[in-house]
């Protein structure tokens, strides 16, 4: 008879004991990595929205422009302002409009569209947005004006 075995109850609580929980460090270092982790994925949605953004804004200034034209075939040219598609100006002798809404002329970022008449390279008109940064010019999805065509 051994009368000097250790007890169940005594291991279970030495082996307690030798485990250890995460240290603060290890826990700083994974929430660092989550955030890391978070931001690229809200970076990438982002920036999907503004693809869809964009090819919304080429559509709506597709749309728009076709209803320049038909405003230049009903008056003999094209609108002095975009402003002329929704309400009848004075100079428009045969008028058969609103050809737009007032929110047709902006664009999905809530700025105004731009246009101007005449046109470069010979056309009757220019019709744009300048896009998600909102500045003339620029490259890429987020800075590139955005021009119907």
């Amino acid at each position: 008879m051994n009368l000097h075995r250790p007890s169940r109850l005594g291991s279970r609580i030495g082996r307690a004991s030798r485990q250890r929980g995460f240290s603060l460090i290890e826990i700083i270092i994974v929430l660092v990595l989550i955030g890391i982790v978070l931001g690229i994925i809200a970076n990438q949605l982002a920036g999907a929205g503004d693809s869809g953004r964009t090819r919304a804004t080429v559509i709506q200034l597709q749309g728009l422009a076709g209803k320049i034209e038909t405003y230049a075939l009903d008056n003999g040219s094209a609108p002095d302002r975009l402003e002329d598609l929704v309400q009848r100006p004075a100079n428009a002798s045969n008028w058969m409009g609103p050809y737009a809404k007032a929110e047709d002329l902006k664009d999905p970022w809530n700025r105004e569209l731009v246009y101007r008449k005449p046109g470069t390279n010979g056309r009757d008109f220019d019709l744009l947005s300048y896009g998600a940064d909102g500045k003339e010019g620029g490259e890429g999805t987020k800075g590139a004006d955005i021009v119907a065509k």
